[in-house]
């Protein structure tokens, strides 16, 4: 576990979080919880990755993929916030 990881029973998700299994930032637990995105106002289910301290999030771009075969994303700044979709 690293010093930025949050412990399994925190209500705040973690400051970056991405759903591709080869990023650093990949976090099974987290995404296994449910991870909801609010995004200029708006609820967003398509955020491939995000960011709240540098304000970002990724969305893919249309149905194009990369040479690898992963999807292209675009990077998309304004206010974000994260919250766990399990706590009620």
């Amino acid at each position: 576990m690293t010093d930025d990881a949050q412990p399994a029973g925190a209500e705040t998700p973690p400051d970056r979080l991405s759903n591709n299994p080869r990023s650093e930032h990949f976090d099974q637990a987290a995404l296994e919880r449910g991870i909801g995105i609010r995004f200029k106002g708006r609820e967003r289910r398509d955020v491939e990755e995000y960011c709240l301290s540098e304000g970002w999030i990724r969305v893919q771009a249309g149905k194009a993929n990369d040479r690898y075969g992963n999807p292209l994303t675009i990077k998309l700044s304004g206010e974000v916030e994260a919250w766990y979709e399990d706590v009620e």
